[in-house]
């Protein structure tokens, strides 16, 4: 495979050209909406707001929280996606892989028959519980046996998992009908309504899988050579593969939690970054924050535009985005 960036030196450049990137897309995503905001305006809502203003209030109590939300969401999907595709050694892996997404959606359903939660800040607690109970299921069943943790029986023990979470939420939707309006709309995947004191207690959380995951890059690289060569090398494949568990929990668990299912990032991002810088984790993980971040936050500006005045979920559009981009990916691995 061709990399666009050879030396290290092009893959500095090509990090600085990316975070030049995501910031005109996180301007962009507080500039255009329903109601357009100049730069000019937005630079004076943060060095002279204007109580007074619409456009000061809009910028400051939706479109930054928006963005910002966003931003966080991004990075850490495309870098669990890229975490669990090392450790699955399955280019087609992504967050719904380890049961993450429909063991949140199973929890958030439950505590909704049950208990009757109808608060988007339950929600996300809930959810963050499911997503990192059904990951370790996946987890603890491809681990069985002499020869422990394979790609194979990862692979099959998410999709089992996925299958059984997926059929017990029908089931409660059925039998419990009226609970499936009030959850639709996060199901979908959406970061409209949401706001920083929903963010900031699962924020810790995400922000540890983000230090784990940097300097996870090095021991993933020898890893990904071989179990055999990397267990010759004094590497402890356990230890290791665990901790990328735990990662792949908190940025993967914490994004689903806030978000809801917003699929294909963990997908899509991982792919592109790896035809720009090789196989190298070391740049992998932060290249993919950078281009995660700034996809999610074109994908969201767009789903404002599409059905004004109402939003499209971004989850649609993500879906929307990576679908024929993963029947290309399939269709080059089947040849």
């Amino acid at each position: 495979m061709t990399h666009l960036f050879f030396s290290k030196s092009s893959k500095w450049l090509g990090l600085v050209l990316g975070l030049c990137f995501f910031a005109v897309s996180f301007l962009s995503s507080i500039a255009f909406g329903q109601i357009p905001i100049s730069f000019r305006t937005i630079v004076d809502a943060f060095l002279d707001f204007d109580q007074n203003s619409t456009e000061h209030i809009i910028i400051t109590t939706t479109r930054i929280t928006r963005a910002v939300i966003a931003t966080v969401i991004g990075v850490s999907l495309s870098i669990a996606g890229a975490l669990m595709q090392a450790l699955t050694k399955n280019h087609l892996a992504s967050p719904s892989i380890f049961g993450i997404n429909s063991g949140a959606v199973f929890f958030i359903v439950l505590s909704m028959s049950l208990f009757s939660i109808s608060s988007l800040k339950h929600y996300m607690w809930v959810g963050f519980l499911g997503a990192g109970v059904s990951a370790i299921m996946v987890y603890f069943l491809g681990s069985l046996g002499r020869d422990g943790l394979s790609p194979v029986k990862i692979v099959l023990s998410g999709a089992a998992i996925t299958a059984l979470f997926l059929s017990l939420t029908q089931g409660l939707l059925i039998i419990n009908g009226q609970n499936l309006e009030g959850v639709l709309f996060w199901l979908a995947g959406s970061i409209a309504g949401r706001t920083m004191d929903m963010l900031k207690p699962i924020l810790p959380f995400i922000i540890g899988g983000w230090i784990m995951a940097l300097f996870l890059g090095h021991p993933v690289n020898i890893l990904t050579s071989g179990e055999d060569i990397a267990k010759g090398l004094g590497q402890r494949t356990v230890l290791v593969k665990t901790l990328m568990a735990v990662a792949i929990i908190f940025l993967a668990g914490g994004s689903v939690a806030v978000g809801g299912s917003i699929g294909f990032i963990g997908l899509i991002v991982p792919h592109i970054v790896r035809g720009l810088v090789g196989n190298d984790h070391k740049w992998i993980i932060p290249y993919c924050g950078l281009f995660g971040a700034s996809l999610l936050l074109l994908a969201d500006i767009v789903s404002r535009f599409i059905i004004m005045p109402q939003e499209v979920p971004i989850g649609v559009m993500t879906a929307l985005i990576g679908t024929p981009f993963f029947i290309s990916i399939a269709r080059r691995g089947l040849r």
